[in-house]
C-alpha cells in the first residue's frame, strides 16, 4: 500500500513525525509532502497569485511553499510516480471538531485527496492550549492511530467523502474507546477579537484566543471528545441542502 502523508502544521511539525510512525505500521511505501511552514486555518485554499515552490529533503520527502491543498496537488501531479492508495493528513496540533472543520487545513488536505478519488483520513490531537505552547502530548494519537485507521482500510468510502478523526486530550491509557459520531457545532456568537499595538504603534488583531462555547449534543464529535472517546466522523463534500431544493425552486417558478 502506498501512503501519502501531509498536514497543515508544516513539514517540521512533531505531529507529522507521529503520523509517519503510524503510517509505517501499514507500509514501507511512504511519501511525505507537506507545507514548508504552518498553514493552520488555511482551509481548502489554493495558491494562485504567486509561484508554488517545492523543496526536496530526501527520497520521497518534500515540502511545498504553499497550502495543504497545494501540497496534496503537488504530490499527486508532480512529486509521486503513481497515485497513493491512502492519504493521511495530520496529526494536527489541536482539535478539528464541529464546524471548525471548515477552517481546517488538515481536513482540507484530506478533502483534496477525496476529490482525487483516494481514500483519505484527517487526524487531530485535541489538547489544552493553556500553558502548552508547542509542547503537545500526542500520546493518544500515537498509541491509538493504527487502531483507528486499520478498520477504515476495509471500509467502503462513498465518492467524494472522507473521515475525520480526533483524539481526546488525555493519556492513551485513559482513552475509553472509539465512537463514530456526527459533526457538532460551536457557538461563534461569543467569539472575541483581541486588539494590540506593535512597537511602531500600529494596531493589530488576534482571532480565536478565547475558548469557543459549544453544546454537547448527543452523538457529536464534541461530546465524544468531552467524554474521553476518540471521535470518528465521516464527512461528505456535497454541501447542497437537499431539503431546500424544492422550496427554492418554487420561488423561481412561473
Amino acid at each position: 500500500m502506498r501512503i501519502l502523508v501531509t498536514n497543515d502544521d508544516g513539514y517540521h511539525a512533531p505531529g507529522l513525525e507521529v503520523l509517519e510512525e503510524i503510517a509505517r505500521q501499514f507500509s514501507d511505501d511512504i511519501w511525505v509532502c507537506a507545507p514548508a511552514e504552518e498553514q493552520s486555518g488555511a482551509g481548502h485554499s489554493l495558491t494562485l497569485n504567486h509561484p508554488v515552490r517545492l523543496q526536496k529533503f530526501g527520497e520521497r520527502r518534500f515540502a511545498v511553499r504553499g497550502t495543504p491543498t497545494d501540497s496534496v496537488m503537488m504530490a499527486l501531479r508532480t512529486v509521486m510516480d503513481g497515485p497513493p492508495d491512502l492519504v493521511l493528513s495530520g496529526v494536527n496540533r489541536g482539535a478539528n471538531l464541529g464546524d471548525d472543520i471548515t477552517y481546517s487545513g488538515t481536513v482540507s488536505a484530506a478533502i483534496e485527496g477525496a476529490l482525487a478519488g483516494i481514500r483519505s483520513i484527517a487526524l487531530s490531537q485535541v489538547y489544552s492550549r493553556e500553558g502548552m505552547g508547542d509542547d503537545v502530548p500526542f500520546s493518544a494519537a500515537r498509541d491509538w492511530g493504527a487502531k483507528v485507521i486499520e478498520p477504515l482500510l476495509g471500509a467502503q468510502f462513498p465518492a467524494r467523502s472522507l473521515v475525520n478523526v480526533n483524539f481526546p486530550p488525555i493519556p492513551a491509557a485513559d482513552v475509553k474507546g472509539i465512537r463514530v459520531v456526527r459533526q457538532g457545532f460551536h457557538d461563534y456568537s461569543r467569539g472575541t477579537v483581541v486588539e494590540g499595538r506593535d512597537p511602531r504603534g500600529y494596531r493589530y488583531f488576534w482571532f480565536g484566543l478565547d475558548a469557543i462555547e459549544h453544546t454537547l449534543d448527543h452523538g457529536t464529535d464534541l461530546e465524544a471528545i468531552d467524554e474521553g472517546y476518540i471521535a470518528v466522523t465521516p464527512l461528505q463534500l456535497d454541501l447542497t441542502h437537499h431539503a431546500s431544493l424544492g422550496a427554492l425552486a418554487e420561488r423561481f417558478d412561473g
